[in-house]
């Protein structure tokens, strides 16, 4: 009996989760019968919890016929925390070893995978309050800090600090110590590229100033 109160209250604050999440959410029943990400995270807790037992083969199957219904694989293994959201969904794959803290938000495409054939831990830890872009690929036994945002289509190897904003391939930190206002504003990311090229202009412009002060004092 606790167990299936326990149950029914994550899914009810799952619910709600999306409801804060996604500004398109309009009604319970669209919701509960539309959303690919609810329907995997669903199944998937049912799957963790029989992993937990040690039960063999039925998690895998569940995490099958999820994927093969939501487009989102997610091992049975995989640790997932609270208000966990995955917006889309279409694509994403979480590893065995992952680990994901609470109010974690994924998009369509997001990979958490491993980088070869090593034994033990070998996926990312996400912990709380990160946001993942589209398509980003979040590679190896790695840890991504706190209130983080991975851009989309970035490509992440190494560890991230706390209050990080990492872009490109390979990532790169272009901010850190950043107050995230709201968790859907992921594509308010900083260009790295961008960012060098106004600085080698601001140095040039400030070069040729020099020149010409020169060329009076002269």
């Amino acid at each position: 009996m606790r167990l299936i109160k326990k149950v029914f209250s994550q899914i009810k604050e799952d619910i709600k989760t999306i409801y804060e999440k996604d500004p398109a959410a309009e009604n319970l029943l669209e919701v509960l019968l539309c959303y690919p990400g609810l329907h995997a995270l669903i199944l998937h807790r049912i799957a963790h919890k029989l992993n937990y037992w040690k039960i063999p083969l039925i998690p895998r199957m569940i995490s099958n016929i999820s994927r093969f219904f939501t487009g989102i694989e997610i091992h049975p293994a995989a640790r997932i925390g609270r208000r966990f959201f995955i917006d889309h969904g279409m694509g994403v794959v979480i590893g065995a070893t992952t680990i994901i803290g609470d109010d974690v938000l994924l998009y369509q495409g997001v990979t958490l995978g491993g980088t070869g054939n090593e034994h033990g831990k070998r996926h990312p830890t996400l912990h709380d309050n990160i946001v993942v872009g589209s398509g980003a690929k979040i590679l190896g036994n790695i840890e991504i800090g706190s209130n983080s945002r991975i851009g989309a289509g970035s490509v992440v190897v190494d560890n991230v600090p706390e209050n990080s904003t990492v872009v490109g391939v390979p990532g790169r930190i272009v901010k850190q110590k950043l107050l995230i206002q709201g968790q859907l504003m992921h594509n308010r990311i900083p260009d790295p590229i961008t960012c060098q090229l106004n600085r080698l202009k601001y140095e040039l412009q400030d070069l040729k100033e020099q020149m010409e002060e020169l060329k009076k004092a002269d």
